[in-house]
């Protein structure tokens, strides 16, 4: 169904694209004046929802091979099975990514081949609005995780209709994506139990960690002043549009740089507590299998070009990381991340320390969750090709053959993006990744080992994420 869920992008992300495409050309951004959120209001201008963004989105699409599908009513016969959880900062994204690379990259090891489906899932406002009174009102929050479990238990009920194995079932998805799949790796806290999956490829698994009442409650109160509403009720008495413009004002005119607003909360019931605290206290499916990979600059995206000083990050991480005590902004600048520049640190200046706080504590931590949480019985990649930005994974992730490209947003070298795509499907066929020609991929082990895939080659390194700043960062003391 050609239809995608209401959404947004917000402001800032325009001006980090233009900071990236010049640090591309070799064009400095040092100028770049602080980015001010000018603050949604109900005559905020937004561009007017296109034909394919409705509230009644909640569709998945099913790929099969026609030899696959053949096979559909054979007994003992079942296909592995690729769910697709897309990215976008929940707030934005959909679930239509070209998965003709990937299905053709499943049949050339060994001839089985993979059904793969994708899914959509309600954004922003209307997949994560939260707080005591929306609660109070009946409301229910991380709408969103629900909708994404309840299609993965529709492709369990049945996928076996198009040749499919629902105990062959390997869920994978970027950035939101990853995150989502750690939700629901952790949904619970495994109290519920097995997850509607097998195995699981969370790809630079990301979110800004929200457990405050008060601003989820800000939130709220904010998005029914933007529809002049006074309860739940009577926003769902509003037409569509209304609630799609007030959630198009809100993400696009309230976040700070690095920010979107809406996202996973801590509830108490789906989310008990953050996924890092799950999997360090067990409390999740140990019956997953899993692979998981993260970008070497996951936060060059997200972290604006003035953090160029200790009291800017220190601002900047007041800004993104709602409700951080006091104690936690020094304890990360002073201690996690002090101001020393020869290296030993990982960054050699301001603005890259700045880049690595975030891409340790948003992203690349929870790899290092996950390896650990499952006593190191997993698979970790380091996706490294120059420039290795948040998100540019994706391109690789579904190649669809043809030239490679000089622009760093596509696919510069195939044969990293040939052996991602057989990791993955060799992954779900057989729950280990397997690609030809390339290094062998050993498991995260005892001595944290990551494969790291580069245009230089694909070779056995460390896992950075191994440390005390990751060790802090998964006590969750931000919000």
């Amino acid at each position: 169904m050609a239809v995608i869920c209401p959404q947004a992008t917000p402001a800032w992300s325009a001006l980090s694209a233009q900071v990236l495409t010049n640090s591309f050309l070799g064009i400095s951004s040092a100028n770049t004046p602080i980015y001010t959120p000018l603050g949604a209001n109900w005559t905020s201008n937004v561009t007017a929802a296109g034909p394919l963004e409705t509230e009644d989105c909640l569709f998945l699409d099913v790929f099969v091979p026609e030899q696959i599908l053949a096979r559909a009513n054979s007994s003992g016969y079942g296909a592995p099975v690729l769910v697709w959880i897309y990215g976008g900062g929940y707030v934005g994204g959909n679930k239509y990514n070209n998965p003709a690379g990937l299905l053709a990259e499943s049949g050339k090891l060994g001839d089985a081949e993979v059904i793969y489906v994708a899914l959509n899932y309600r954004l922003g406002a209307l997949g994560f609005t939260s707080g005591p009174s929306f609660l109070a009102e009946g409301g229910v929050s991380n709408l969103a995780l629900y909708d994404q479990r309840f299609a993965l238990e529709w492709v369990q009920k049945n996928i076996h209709l198009f040749g499919g194995d629902k105990d062959k079932v390997t869920v994978f998805g970027e950035s939101a994506g990853g995150g989502s799949i750690m939700h629901q790796i952790t949904a619970y806290g495994g109290n519920k139990g097995p997850a509607p999956f097998q195995q699981a490829v969370p790809q630079s698994p990301g979110w800004i960690p929200v457990q405050s009442q008060s601003y989820q409650e800000n939130i709220y109160q904010k998005f029914l002043k933007l529809t002049n509403s006074s309860s739940l009720a009577e926003l769902r008495n509003l037409s569509s549009e209304a609630v799609i413009r007030a959630n198009a004002q809100q993400i696009t005119y309230d976040p700070p740089w690095g920010g979107y607003v809406y996202g996973p909360v801590v509830d108490g019931l789906f989310a008990p507590l953050q996924p890092g605290q799950l999997l360090a206290q067990g409390r999740f499916d140990k019956s997953i299998r899993v692979m998981v990979g993260h970008n070497t600059n996951e936060g060059t995206y997200f972290t604006p070009p003035y953090a160029n000083s200790t009291e800017r990050i220190a601002s900047q991480l007041e800004s993104t990381l709602y409700n951080i005590p006091e104690s936690s902004i020094d304890y990360i600048t002073n201690t996690l991340y002090p101001a020393v520049f020869d290296g030993s640190q990982g960054y050699t200046d301001n603005y890259t320390r700045a880049a690595t706080i975030v891409t340790e504590g948003i992203f690349t931590c929870n790899t290092n969750y996950l390896s650990t949480g499952f006593h190191n019985k997993t698979y970790s990649y380091l996706f490294a090709v120059p420039p290795a930005y948040h998100g540019f994974d994706v391109a690789y992730t579904y190649y669809t053959g043809g030239a490679t490209t000089l622009l760093p947003t596509g696919v510069t070298n195939r044969t990293v993006a040939v052996a991602l795509q057989e990791f993955i499907t060799s992954f779900a066929k057989n729950g280990v990744p397997e690609a030809e020609g390339v290094k062998k991929f050993e498991m995260y082990g005892p001595d944290a080992k990551v494969l790291e895939l580069n245009i230089t080659g694909i070779e056995e390194i460390h896992d950075s994420n191994a440390s005390k700043r990751c060790n802090w960062w998964q006590k969750a003391l931000v919000s």
